[in-house]
């Protein structure tokens, strides 16, 4: 049913970015299975976007760990607004063009910016393979953020409103008061709030993967194989095949 645990196990993928051109890079997925959906993140500009520090990885590394081909775009690949049609074109072929991607993908966007959102809004509804939406905002930005035709997901950070859910029409938005900033899940930022990040995180893959149609992994086929390999075989190596490279809590499978 496992594996031969007297033959070493499958190595686990490891980051290999590809430079597809300035500000933009894509990541294979990083999870066992090695192939996934597509998703583009808009962030600001860091040389820090492949690090794991104390545990916590950066959102391209951390939606690469979900089973996704993601292509990361900078603000540096956005400074001219004008241009914002062909570089989303240019990510969405990068993630077609990538051997990784599942067949027939449809894609999300995750904005970490409010301001890089704004730049893309108006025309990533013309791209139809481009299905949903994710938006860190502060609650000052709310009137100002731009809309789309596409369903979006809203985080807002801070205000004097209490935490609550609001759905209108195509908008899904969640309050964050305790939350200093947008920058709540822009990992090794000061801003950056662990439990409001890993609590958006769980609301984004709801969203996301309900629209795109996945990634989906049986968790309690891998925790089973986990253990097996953990307390039955009692082989390290293949108890760490279970889990991705650098896992964030211990005895806790991720997907594979």
């Amino acid at each position: 049913m496992y594996a031969d645990i007297s033959k070493p196990p499958a190595p686990l993928p490891k980051a290999e970015p590809q430079c597809i051109s300035e500000g933009v890079t894509l990541l294979p997925p990083l999870s066992r299975r090695g192939y996934g959906k597509g998703l583009i993140i808009l962030q600001h500009d860091s040389t820090q976007h492949l690090d794991i520090v104390e545990g916590v990885p950066s959102a391209l590394i951390k939606w690469a760990e979900e089973g996704f081909v993601v292509v990361e775009i900078q603000a540096k690949a956005l400074t001219n607004p004008s241009l914002a049609t062909d570089v989303l074109q240019t990510a969405l072929k990068a993630l077609k063009d990538c051997s990784k991607l599942e067949k027939d993908s449809r894609f999300g966007v995750v904005a970490f910016d409010p301001t890089l959102w704004n730049k893309i809004a108006g025309v990533a509804c013309i791209f139809p393979d481009i299905v949903g939406a994710v938006v860190y905002a502060d609650s000052s930005d709310e009137n100002t953020l731009e809309k789309s035709k596409i369903p979006m997901l809203c985080h807002l950070a801070g205000g004097q409103a209490p935490s609550e859910t609001k759905k209108t029409e195509g908008i899904t938005t969640y309050r964050y008061a305790k939350a200093k900033s947008f920058r709540l899940a822009t990992p090794f930022h000061e801003d950056f709030d662990y439990w409001s990040e890993s609590l958006s995180h769980t609301r984004n893959l709801t969203f996301l993967k309900s629209l795109i149609g996945g990634p989906y992994f049986d968790l309690e086929a891998i925790w089973d194989e986990h253990t097996y390999y953990e307390f039955a075989d009692r082989s390290v190596e293949h108890t760490m095949s279970t889990m991705v490279d650098q896992p964030y809590v211990n005895h806790v499978p991720t997907t594979n």
